[in-house]
């Protein structure tokens, strides 16, 4: 590991921990609730003690003058609700690009098992080739989604986290498999540090359920974007 990919990665956590608050969620779902103010939104969530905010590369002006200490990770892929399948994400930029949004890491979505699978492997080694190069750390989005998969099997999933790992991530982040026993089937499929989805919004004790179960299955930690962005008291549960 090279000394800039090191610095980096410790800007995107703390004692190899990572939670990290994605707020992606715009180009997806358009200005939802948490995101409109998005300024107030990341500086809520910093103070609470987010090791690192995501965002699309638009958004940097908005990020920078408010995360506090954290780290920053830009997105290079995404689609929307609207369009003909959310599963398509498509490439919005390259490493350097994150690079002059002033990026500490940059993070790629991928759906194994979809028919968009293919095309996602090749966006994804690509990406992980140039950000080697530049000493830029990947975080993988991987979940185990497509026609007759099931996305909280933990086979499914420990395949989604090692092809993460073949490619050449740095981190992975990938679905909750419902408990920490199989959870941990997850994390021994690769070296990588795994943190986990959040999902759609859910109550606290909800929240604190699954992050508990999955640190027991061996987590590196959380990405937890609705959950943390929309709820009542964004810095507190952060920091909770």
């Amino acid at each position: 590991m090279t000394a800039g990919l090191s610095a980096r990665l410790d800007r995107i956590s703390t004692n190899d921990r990572y939670l990290i608050v994605p707020m992606d969620h715009g180009i997806t779902m358009g200005a939802v609730e948490g995101l409109v103010d998005i300024e107030s939104t990341i500086d809520g969530v910093t103070s609470g003690g987010a090791d690192a905010v995501l965002t699309q590369r638009g958004i940097a002006e908005r990020v920078h003058p408010n995360k506090n200490d954290a780290g920053y990770i830009v997105h290079l892929n995404g689609s929307t609700t609207i369009g003909p399948d959310e599963s398509d994400k498509r490439v919005t930029g390259t490493a350097a690009d994150a690079i002059r949004a002033g990026a500490d890491a940059v993070s790629f979505h991928i759906n194994v098992g979809s028919e968009y699978e293919p095309n996602q492997i090749e966006d994804l080694a690509e990406l992980t080739a140039d950000a080697e190069r530049l000493g830029l750390p990947v975080l993988a989005m991987a979940y185990a989604r497509g026609p007759g998969v099931d996305e909280s099997d933990p086979e499914a999933l420990g395949h989604a986290v090692r092809l993460a790992e073949e490619l050449g991530a740095d981190v992975v982040k990938t679905g909750y498999s419902g408990d920490g026993d199989s959870f941990a089937r997850v994390t021994e499929s690769t070296r990588l540090p795994v943190v986990i989805a959040g999902g759609s919004k859910g109550t606290d004790r909800e929240t604190v359920e699954m992050v508990r179960g999955a640190m027991d299955g061996a987590a590196a930690g959380v990405s937890m974007g609705r959950s943390i962005f929309q709820h009542d008291d964004p810095e507190g549960i952060a920091r909770a």
